[in-house]
């Protein structure tokens, strides 16, 4: 599909785990790439702050793979980089290995490399970068009374919530509530939302 399909433009830079990420992400994308190199960057003072430069620029979008090591990275870069300059970008979760791997991860989990060019694209799209244009636009997030509401925060049971939600909306099983806050209202609404809690409670 990759050799048809027109690569889609995109302003902000993409931040990746690595060099297989970006390889993948290439002919999808015409944007710059940049690479991590795994939990190397944390002791990487220089590529820190070149992402921080790159970030107040034109943003950043990060791409990390959905296991919880690529949920430390996102972390760690999201405590670094001013909020405002940020998009995430999630793949859900999907058991697996990538075709150049012997065996799979510790979690069993696919990660960007091995993520179809649907699956990519449906997660950008969730982020509210639309793969036919490469527009992304900001949403209002859902207020943390409202998710407190819905029992997906502060609520004893918010966190097996949480993870049925991210499986309905295929998104990682890991995301937070603050996660949720930003992620849901790109693909969701508040009406439809309570209607799906409604009918796990049935459940």
């Amino acid at each position: 599909m990759e050799n048809s399909q027109k690569r889609i433009k995109i302003k902000e830079t993409i931040v990746v785990e690595g060099k297989y990420d970006k390889i993948r992400l290439a002919p999808l994308f015409d944007a710059n790439i940049i690479e991590l190199g795994g939990f190397r960057i944390y002791n990487n003072k220089d590529r820190l702050a070149l992402i921080r430069r790159i970030a107040e620029k034109n943003g950043i979008i990060i791409l990390t793979d959905s296991d919880s090591a690529g949920f430390r990275l996102r972390h760690y870069l999201s405590s670094a980089v001013p909020k405002a300059n940020i998009k995430n970008v999630f793949i859900p979760n999907v058991s697996g290995k990538e075709k150049r791997k012997a065996k799979p991860g510790k979690e069993n989990l696919i990660g960007v490399e091995g993520m179809t060019t649907e699956v990519l694209l449906s997660a950008f799209k969730k982020a509210g970068i639309d793969p036919e244009s490469g527009i992304s636009e900001r949403t209002e997030p859902f207020s943390k009374t409202f998710l407190y509401e819905i029992g997906l925060s502060g609520k004893a049971n918010s966190s097996e919530t949480r993870r049925i939600i991210c499986e309905h909306f295929s998104l990682p099983k890991m995301l937070s509530a603050n996660s949720l806050a930003e992620i849901l209202p790109i693909i969701t609404t508040e009406a439809e939302l309570v209607s799906v809690i409604e009918k796990i409670k049935e459940n």
